[in-house]
């Protein structure tokens, strides 16, 4: 779960006329990950690009404000607004969208649980669904928070399995979570499409179920969505098992689409990994992940499509595998400050192709760097 520090607080808790007022926070708060990388074959001729030049290594660069009202009855109504730059040169993540992370309210309630309105993750991506399992850098807990893997580097891929009909965020978005005392966990998520006349384009279903134990964690999900005239569908299932100072991950997802006539795309992707944390300032990971692309659409250059990708304009397909080993050395100065080490080597089989590493079999990356959150 995001750290916090809260640099705005306004706290309301005056009578008048002997009415009570409702309690209302507003929190400013925000992440900065800078990161110095080095990575193989970063252009066609192959050569080797070093610098500040990608998008942070582990957390996308991000301000917001979230807030919430006390309405009584165990009711509260949230929002949040979140917004992604990129450190290394200041701009903005998404040209011309400030809040392109999140812009959503809702309402939070002990009994019904948390619900909300507006653009905000595919809820498979999150620490209530796929997350949990996905890397070592997640929630280990399933929760209701937002959260969940990036897509930055070539470990971080499989949040693609966990989308929607725009990405691995949802635009015209409502999703409910909820935890139960027994440890249950669950969450369902809708997308609008806003497409007059064809109400299913667009659009997105999502469900996930859950559980938290008392040293191990479960979770799945099933996603469908409807992008132009196709339908894809995803599920997934993992968990993480937690015993002293190391931490176990592994999970499994299968992903379908219609491709018109290029036939049915289907996909099978695994993933294991550990995080070891002594006490101490130190803590470590590795792990590996494959994805297998069976009838996969390609773009115009040839390089395979992401899952929930549109492919009405793919024209060939290709089937083969994306394999990933990465690892990590974190040291943390305090729960809001660290620095890390960090790399990656993905080796392609068979017929994928991945656009990153520009038409080669591999690519490695070597990155150091620094995040503080406040």
């Amino acid at each position: 779960m995001k750290s916090k520090y809260t640099a705005l607080a306004l706290a309301v808790g005056a009578a008048c006329a002997g009415q009570a007022h409702a309690q209302s926070t507003v929190t400013l708060y925000g992440l900065i990950d800078s990161t110095l990388s080095t990575i193989s074959n970063a252009d066609a001729q192959g050569h080797r690009l070093t610098g500040y030049h990608q998008p942070a290594w582990f957390s996308g660069n991000r301000w917001g404000l979230t807030g919430s009202e006390d309405i009584g009855a165990h009711t509260s109504v949230i929002f949040r607004l979140e917004s992604e730059f990129q450190s290394y040169d200041g701009a903005m993540d998404t040209p011309g969208v400030l809040f392109n992370r999140d812009a959503w309210v809702g309402i939070a309630n002990d009994t019904v649980g948390k619900i909300t309105f507006g653009r905000q993750n595919a809820i498979a991506r999150d620490p209530i669904a796929s997350a949990i399992y996905s890397d070592p850098y997640t929630s280990a807990v399933l929760t209701t928070e937002e959260g969940g893997y990036t897509n930055n580097n070539n470990f971080k891929q499989l949040v693609f399995y966990a989308g929607s009909a725009t990405g691995t965020r949802m635009n015209n978005g409502v999703v409910w979570k909820k935890i139960w005392d027994n440890g249950l966990v669950a969450g369902a998520g809708y997308q609008f499409g806003e497409v007059p006349g064809n109400p299913s384009t667009g659009t997105t279903e999502s469900v996930t179920l859950g559980y938290n134990g008392s040293n191990f964690h479960l979770s799945s999900f099933y996603t469908q969505a409807k992008i132009g005239e196709q339908w894809h569908r995803a599920y997934s299932a993992g968990g993480n098992y937690i015993w002293g100072i190391v931490r176990a991950n592994a999970g499994y997802y299968h992903y379908t689409a219609d491709q018109g006539a290029l036939g049915t795309r289907r996909d099978d992707a695994y993933t294991v990994s550990f995080k070891i944390a002594p006490k101490g300032a130190f803590d470590y990971a590795i792990g590996y992940q494959m994805m297998k692309a069976g009838n996969a659409a390609l773009n115009a250059d040839g390089f395979t499509l992401n899952a929930f990708t549109n492919t009405s304009a793919s024209t060939a397909t290709d089937s083969g595998r994306k394999n990933t080993v990465y690892g990590s050395i974190f040291y943390h100065f305090s729960k809001r400050t660290e620095v890390y080490l960090a790399a990656d080597y993905m080796f392609l089989q068979h017929g994928y192709h991945a656009s990153q590493s520009n038409g080669f079999a591999h690519q490695s990356e070597f990155a150091v760097g620094m995040r503080t959150r406040f």
